[in-house]
């Protein structure tokens, strides 16, 4: 029998969002961890927040909004408050009621300052951490550490030479024609007037040149965690210098080790490295007459420098998940300071993902 289309509105409804999430979904593992979380920086909040005038927007609704955002793949906050209107899990995430209304995408640019002078962000990535640590999840021992190439909110017809000398564009209107063929484009001479502190760089020979951040994650080996993070400008030594930043502020155990591929495979980076106590598990690069590796059978011959060698590619697995799921693959901010923002939440993101997925394999066991 066909079933009749027509339907009579309710006038009350006794459920609340809490109703509507079933309880096996993974959601449900991963709202405590970061409650907690949010509860330790609830201090901070009342500091940076004024006592008088109108109420804003929680800090928490801001910071768990963007935490939906990556795990459920929303690529702006627009696209997130038009979800937030009909979205139940949204709504329960976030503490909300059935008929409460979304808040507007401009609340995120409008308290962003707020929380990027307390540095918010990375204080929430740590007290993610400070989670994990409570948990046993951390070894405290064994890291790997490894960058990646995000692309800039910038296209390459932005680049322009700092002299502003080069020739004007032709026809084409808010997309006009840029001919650049022949010329040279370098960081020292060139930049974009989309975003200035975007640098012109490659992640390999033969491939093309984009306007990018380094983006850079130091990974716990035990469960794949990561317990720092950093977006810096594409220098090309960036992501050795940047690692030896993130050991030394991320302390731990009296000798340490740290995996990384052949890219930090430098004396520079091998000598700070055991300046902090750190044990450099590197790639070596092949041997050569023009280069030489800067580990040797020392540290080689050891069974662990094999055993961080193999870890330390879980860390492509975050790097994939923030490129695919969380939108990632190119940015949507302009500068460092934002970008940096947006990437510790986002791997605040993965880090309870992790965890929620860890506890779920342990209730089964």
């Amino acid at each position: 029998m066909r079933g009749d289309t027509t339907r009579q509105a309710a006038m009350i409804l006794g459920l609340t969002p809490e109703s509507f999430v079933p309880q096996n979904h993974p959601i449900r593992r991963i709202k405590p961890i970061v409650d907690a979380a949010l509860a330790e920086l609830s201090p901070l909040f009342e500091r940076i927040y004024s006592d008088i005038g109108r109420p804003s927007i929680p800090p928490e609704h801001l910071l768990k909004a963007q935490l939906l955002m990556a795990l459920f793949s929303v690529p702006s906050a627009r696209r997130f408050c038009e979800q937030l209107e009909y979205n139940l899990l949204f709504k329960w995430f976030l503490d909300l009621n059935v008929s409460d209304r979304p808040f507007n995408a401009s609340s995120f640019s409008k308290n962003q300052e707020r929380l990027l002078s307390q540095d918010v962000a990375r204080r929430f990535l740590l007290e993610i951490v400070e989670q994990a640590r409570q948990r046993g999840l951390l070894s405290e021992e064994h890291f790997s550490v490894d960058g990646t190439l995000l692309q800039a909110w910038a296209s390459m017809k932005s680049v322009r030479r700092i002299d502003d000398a080069d020739p004007r564009p032709g026809q084409g209107g808010k997309n006009p024609d840029v001919h650049f063929k022949g010329q040279q484009r370098k960081n020292d001479t060139h930049r974009s007037t989309t975003d200035p502190e975007a640098r012109l760089a490659r992640k390999g020979d033969g491939e093309a040149a984009r306007l990018a951040f380094t983006g850079h994650v130091l990974m716990d080996n035990r469960q794949g965690l990561a317990v720092d993070v950093a977006v810096t400008q594409a220098t090309g030594t960036a992501e050795w210098q940047t690692a030896l930043t993130m050991l030394e502020r991320h302390g731990g155990a009296a000798r340490r080790t740290v995996g990384a591929d052949r890219g930090y495979d430098n004396r520079a980076f091998v000598r700070g490295c055991r300046a902090l106590g750190v044990t450099p598990h590197v790639a070596q690069y092949p041997a050569t007459k023009r280069r030489k590796s800067a580990v040797d059978t020392r540290t080689t011959r050891h069974p662990g420098y094999q055993q961080s060698l193999r870890v330390r590619k879980r860390i492509e697995e975050g790097f994939g998940w923030v490129k695919t799921v969380a939108c990632g693959r190119k940015l949507r901010f302009i500068g460092v300071v934002r970008n940096r923002m947006w990437a510790e939440l986002v791997m605040a993101a993965y880090d309870v993902l992790r965890m929620a997925h860890i506890e779920q394999q342990e209730a089964a066991a």
